[in-house]
């Protein structure tokens, strides 16, 4: 297998595993009702939310090697450029979301553990979350990572490379990161399915590119490379 493919399929089981993730972190968070003292004990203070905000960092840490990996598979195209801008607004936005999940997973699990102050619980948790630079710097990363799939949906779209539907689920659900936060546990978790299968049906894409995209640089037995690069330049053999 060729560097470009064994790349290419990485980034596929990377964008596959983010999307695992995705829906792991809202389905094992603890549902506990945060306005009173003893919800939000029950919520933050247990092992179960360290490790499924734990999870959605991995996931938007893997989610641009996915997209990393859809540049490659683009290379060649004219929407390359539209695929790498994504992969940089993917890395921005990933950067800027992970020190919120990092105050809501270590911050509030410690402010709600046994160490923490039961007295003021509620006003100590409203502090962390609603800092103004971090809410700031957090709905800007999750607006950047919308637009990231956004362009990576478009680019899929006009390449000609990949299934043309293959990138909307996940850009969908990327985009309705940010607005799920305001819906009840049974939305986000349907969100979570959501980004889940959308993830995985662009994985799954990317993955069979880098298979079409080896074969096509493999000589057919008896054919010159001038009877290859004809073929690779006449559209009825152009992946679709």
């Amino acid at each position: 297998m060729s560097t470009s493919a064994t790349r290419i399929r990485a980034g596929a089981a990377a964008l596959a595993a983010a999307g695992v993730l995705f829906l792991a972190y809202p389905a094992l968070r603890p549902w506990h009702d945060e306005g009173t003292v003893a919800g939000a004990t029950a919520s933050m203070s247990s092992i179960a939310w360290v490790t499924a905000h734990f999870f959605a960092m991995l996931a938007f840490i893997l989610m641009p090697l996915g997209l990393l990996a859809l540049r490659a598979a683009l290379a060649a195209t004219r929407v390359e450029p539209l695929a790498l801008t994504a992969v940089v607004l993917a890395w921005i936005g990933s950067g800027l979301v992970l020190p919120y999940y990092g105050a809501e997973d270590f911050g509030l699990h410690a402010i709600a553990g046994a160490a923490g102050p039961r007295a003021g619980l509620l006003g100590l948790v409203h502090a962390v979350r609603y800092q103004p630079l971090a809410l700031t710097i957090f709905g800007t990363g999750l607006l950047l990572l919308a637009a990231a799939a956004i362009m990576a949906a478009i680019a899929v779209w006009r390449s000609h490379v990949l299934p043309r539907a293959s990138a909307i689920l996940f850009a969908t659900g990327m985009a309705l990161f940010l607005p799920q936060f305001f819906s009840p546990a049974a939305v986000r978790i349907g969100h979570g399915i959501l980004l889940a299968i959308g993830s995985i049906i662009l994985a799954a894409a990317l993955w069979a590119s880098a298979g079409r995209a080896r074969a096509a640089v493999i000589p057919l037995a008896g054919g010159s490379s001038a009877d290859v690069s004809g073929m690779a330049l006449h559209p009825a053999a152009r992946p679709s």
